[in-house]
């Protein structure tokens, strides 16, 4: 059952709390995982997450159960995941929204990728819905890891709250925030949610991806000489994987750059033929496989492999090389030229 999107009632926006204050010049930079901020309320009911249960069991069988899978994947429990996985994206874009073209500190990682309150309190709030509707599913965030009540689970949610911090800094809305649920290791569920313009695409195993309702699919596109490429920044490319990239650039008619997650979600909704990346986490694709192939894409690694990552306590999110198109067609002539062995 497909739950409308309706926009949010205002509500005066609380004060923006600001990160602690940075080490000295002379100290190493902070570890994602080490930062701490500040206390964050919501601005929405605290009951919010069992109030939206309760929406999505509204029509259901009394005999629903939540959390479990059955042997048929297309079941009432996908409506019940993505019910929780959208009021997930509401809790996000709040947040986002508060902090969108407002000053705040900004901070590096380990890797040097940016981090800001915006990321961390995003990811809290989506999180503590998670933990609050499905107590015994694990949970995997860009900034903060691996949090579990047991050891391991079946269902593991995979987020990156800001998906894009670049473009989220520096005010340009075409990043993202990106929700996975995965099932024994496969992605059944993943949203992209952009929260400024208030485009959410949503793609569930089995079922016709949708942006706010509607359904959309990739455009049919045979030859790469006819294709619009989207990567993020050519710079982002190193080596071998640059020489391979440069083969597919030079054979596009227009290649495109910047938007992250917003290319894909482009592609989904047929207005770009190709997206082709290099050095990606898991929490960066996870939530785009649903989507591209409920729309009749394909998106795979360099090779041609399915994109895979098991989700456990001590995983590390190693990177990968991916390769997205809305036509097969293309998908195979840009595999052929990127020669990835």
């Amino acid at each position: 059952m497909q739950t409308q999107i309706r926009p949010r009632p205002t509500s005066p926006r609380p004060s923006l709390p600001s990160l602690p204050p940075s080490s000295s010049a002379s100290s190493a930079p902070p570890r994602a995982t080490a930062l701490s901020f500040p206390s964050y309320s919501p601005p929405f009911p605290k009951s919010i997450a069992v109030s939206a249960l309760k929406m999505a069991l509204k029509a259901a069988p009394a005999n629903t159960q939540i959390g479990k899978m059955g042997p048929d994947e297309e079941s009432l429990d996908l409506d019940v995941f993505a019910a929780a996985a959208r009021r997930m994206a509401d809790a996000a874009g709040e947040v986002i929204r508060l902090y969108f073209r407002k000053k705040f500190e900004i901070l590096d990682k380990d890797d040097l990728s940016p981090v800001t309150i915006a990321d961390r309190a995003a990811e809290e709030a989506m999180v503590s819905i998670i933990l609050e509707i499905f107590p015994s599913h694990a949970i995997y965030g860009e900034e903060n890891g691996w949090r579990c009540r047991e050891k391991d689970a079946d269902f593991v949610w995979v987020l990156d709250p800001i998906d894009g911090t670049k473009s989220f800094i520096t005010g340009k809305p075409v990043f993202g925030t990106l929700i996975a649920l995965l099932y024994k290791g496969r992605p059944i569920l993943g949203i992209i949610d952009q929260p400024i313009l208030r485009e959410r695409w949503i793609g569930i195993l089995g079922r016709k991806t949708t942006l706010n309702g509607e359904e959309i699919s990739t455009r049919g596109c045979a030859k790469l000489a006819q294709a619009y490429l989207y990567t993020t920044s050519p710079h982002l490319f190193c080596g071998d994987a640059e020489v391979a990239f440069s083969r597919i650039r030079n054979k596009v008619k227009v290649p495109l750059y910047g938007c992250d997650c917003y290319a894909y979600a482009l592609l989904a909704s047929g207005y770009v033929d190709l997206v082709v990346e290099s050095g990606l986490k898991p929490y960066d694709f996870l939530a785009l496989i649903p989507v591209i192939e409920g729309a009749g894409g394909v998106i795979t690694d360099w090779k041609g492999d399915e994109l895979e990552w098991n989700a456990v306590p001590d995983a590390i999110a190693t990177s990968f090389n991916v390769v997205a198109a809305g036509d097969r067609m293309i998908h195979k002539q840009a595999l052929d030229l990127l020669q990835w062995l």
